[in-house]
């Protein structure tokens, strides 16, 4: 890891008020490059998903007051965290992830999720194959370390985390299904609680959207039309705008949620434990020529942190435990909290280890 300004952190005001920004919106075309996504009857979810995205942003740049970021704007691969890390570097306000669906049946319609719990198998099989393109990532061991897209159990615990989002993600993600079917006449497979990846990373309301399903002959034909790429793109940017007419009335907290450490406690309190025997797993904030004292005001409000000099740095920790999902919560709060590049690291007897490699052996 780079060393950082870590110093600059210490003059930080937490009372002060946050500076006049922009309503900044992040748009994930999902997939591209070597994950194509599903190929329904031929079309390319990659493709239909860019182009949906780029007309809902066109829309949305009409508004001054409205920022737009792109994660991507071509066919290229992007892995999932670098998605969620574009919008919290952003300190987006909003984080909405287009795709396109895809059965072995002729289903059909629209559905939008928020993060959460799957609520049923068909949910998780949705989350289970949008969030498999880890596989394709060549570092994903180290990367999504002890995330397993195949176990239903991997967010747990992780998703108390979101609760503070979760009621602007479900009033956007209603707004979007209702735009679809009182306008567009989709039909409405409702919204949805599932685990994805890219959603739990993100620090912000977030959804994602399915905007109907490829493997369908007539709806597919539909997605792959410029008429229906354009239908579907305005009338989802009318959602965003309607969304943030809506929080603007209301209040300053509930424009702007946090999460408090009482809720990461309870969060630990309802997952179940992950030992891992003669290891002590970190949380990695930061690294720094400075010496600082480890009070909570150097390290926006964190407790238990502690300082190691190490190849001629310090380096700042947060948490100790052998609890492999305690360690996953506090790196979601230390994230949330503003240190959005900080990471697990794992010693064992005392000596620093690759982490895939320490899982991977204990797993055995």
């Amino acid at each position: 890891m780079l060393a950082i300004g870590i110093f600059a952190l210490s003059s930080f005001s937490f009372n002060s008020a946050p500076p006049s920004k922009p309503f900044v919106v992040v748009l994930d075309a999902g997939h591209g490059g070597k994950d194509t996504g599903n190929t329904g009857n031929g079309y390319k979810e990659d493709e239909i998903s860019l182009s949906i995205v780029l007309k809902i942003g066109a829309e949305l740049e009409k508004h001054p007051d409205i920022k737009v970021i792109y994660t991507r704007t071509k066919d290229v691969f992007l892995e999932l965290h670098e998605r969620a890390a574009i919008a919290n570097k952003a300190d987006a306000d909003l984080f909405v992830s287009v795709h396109c669906n895809a059965h072995s049946s002729q289903a059909y319609g629209t559905e939008t999720f928020v993060l959460g719990l799957h609520k049923s198998q068909a949910n998780f099989e949705i989350a289970k194959k949008e969030n498999e393109v880890i596989f394709l990532e060549e570092n994903y061991e180290e990367t999504y370390a002890g995330f397993d897209p195949n176990s239903p159990a991997s967010l747990i615990g992780l998703t108390l985390l979101q609760e503070e989002y979760l009621d602007q993600s479900i009033m956007l993600a209603g707004l979007i299904q209702n735009n679809f079917t009182n306008t567009l006449k989709r039909k409405d497979r409702s919204v949805k609680q599932a685990g994805f990846w890219v959603l739990h990373n993100t620090y912000m309301p977030s959804v994602l959207i399915e905007t109907g399903f490829l493997t369908n002959k007539q709806e597919g034909k539909y997605l792959n039309s410029a008429k229906g790429q354009t239908e579907m793109a305005q009338e989802i940017a009318k959602a965003i705008i309607s969304y943030k007419n809506n929080l603007s009335l209301a209040t300053t907290k509930s424009q702007n949620p946090v999460i408090e450490e009482k809720e990461m406690d309870q969060a630990i309190e309802t997952t179940d434990e992950k030992i891992y025997k003669d290891v002590v797993f970190k949380v990695q904030l930061a690294a720094s020529s400075k010496r600082l004292d480890t009070k909570p005001s150097n390290f926006k409000g964190l407790k238990d942190v502690s300082r190691n000099k190490e190849d001629g740095l310090y380096k700042y920790y947060y948490g100790e435990t052998s609890d492999y999902n305690k360690i996953q919560l506090m790196k979601t709060f230390a994230q949330e909290k503003g240190f959005t590049s900080c990471y697990i690291v794992a010693f064992k007897k005392g000596e620093k280890r690759k982490l895939s490699e320490v899982l991977k052996s204990e797993d055995k």
